[in-house]
């Protein structure tokens, strides 16, 4: 995949800011796993045309079905499904904020798991992001604060994070492995829908479907968008730069996403989310921006 860093950066945060629209017309009437089952079991046979029609071969060994399962529970389905959940008890403002804490977890993830050095820059940067989104959902944290069962949300919402960060992990391990992205991405879908499968035969939930045209839209828009673009390009950035970077994703979809509420719900600006939207950009800017050294020796390289 041929395209810059920021253009990697920008694809899937533009795409998921989106989503977060996109699912409040899959709650209601379909069970949170059944809806998640239906979005990655659509994209993944969406990719899996794609990859026949390109010629990649989708064929991994017994082995390396572990890992792809691995990828596919942890972040396709376990992540999906709690966030799915979490936003049925709790305000999508604080999933939102704790959900970017992801730009904690993977580096210390990264740094047990493959020894990747902690650098002061990437905490400063997380730091600013992370409080860059709590001011721009402020109203919202104050709301959740005002009574209410939310710690299951939030212990929903946190595991969700965590399973993020260590499937990021496992796909950073898949391609140093070798694997080809796409494909990869095709059985981590599957997998990641039929643990949602699995979840909702053991829950009982009924498997119903939502006729309605918004409910239809919104899966193929999430299947096709959210998922098989947002994710192919999510791995491939993920690859190019590591996952603590990748992670800041977590940061601007937010952004997006208020944007996003400003031209479809009539969302209000104030000074205080325009404080939080310049501090999760710089969060974004500082975490992004290549090493001094790195820089130094670019610029020696052209000159």
């Amino acid at each position: 995949m041929n395209l810059s860093v920021p253009m990697l950066f920008l694809i899937p945060t533009l795409i998921w800011g989106s989503t977060w629209l996109a699912i409040t017309f899959q709650l209601g009437v379909v069970a949170p796993e059944v809806s998640v089952c239906y979005r990655f079991a659509l994209a993944s046979l969406a990719l899996a045309a794609w990859c026949r029609a390109t010629g990649r071969s989708l064929r991994f060994s017994a082995r390396n079905h572990l890992f792809l399962a691995g990828l596919g529970v942890l972040m396709m389905g376990f992540n999906y499904i709690w966030i799915y959940r979490a936003e049925q008890i709790i305000t999508s403002g604080l999933v939102a904020v704790l959900f970017s804490t992801l730009v904690f977890m993977s580096p210390v993830v990264m740094r047990l798991a493959f020894g990747t050095p902690l650098r002061v820059r990437t905490f400063v940067a997380a730091t600013f992001g992370v409080t860059g989104v709590a001011l721009l959902f402020l109203p919202e944290l104050r709301q959740a604060q005002q009574g209410g069962a939310i710690a299951f949300g939030i212990g929903l919402t946190l595991a969700a994070t965590a399973s993020a960060a260590i499937g990021n992990l496992l796909a950073v391990r898949n391609h140093r492995a070798g694997f080809a992205t796409l494909p990869a991405t095709v059985w981590g879908m599957a997998y990641g829908s039929l643990l949602a499968a699995v979840t909702a035969t053991i829950h009982g939930v009924p498997w119903t479907f939502d006729a309605r045209l918004p409910y239809i839209l919104s899966l193929a828009y999430l299947a096709l968008f959210g998922s098989v673009i947002a994710f192919g390009v999510y791995f491939t950035l993920l690859n190019r730069v590591g996952a603590a970077a990748a992670a800041y994703t977590t940061v601007s979809t937010p952004v997006i996403a208020m944007l996003m509420s400003t031209l479809f719900e009539g969302y209000r600006w104030d000074w205080i989310a325009a404080a939080g939207v310049v501090l999760a950009a710089f969060g974004n800017w500082l975490a992004l921006r290549p090493p001094a050294n790195i820089a130094t020796q670019e610029k020696a390289t052209r000159a």
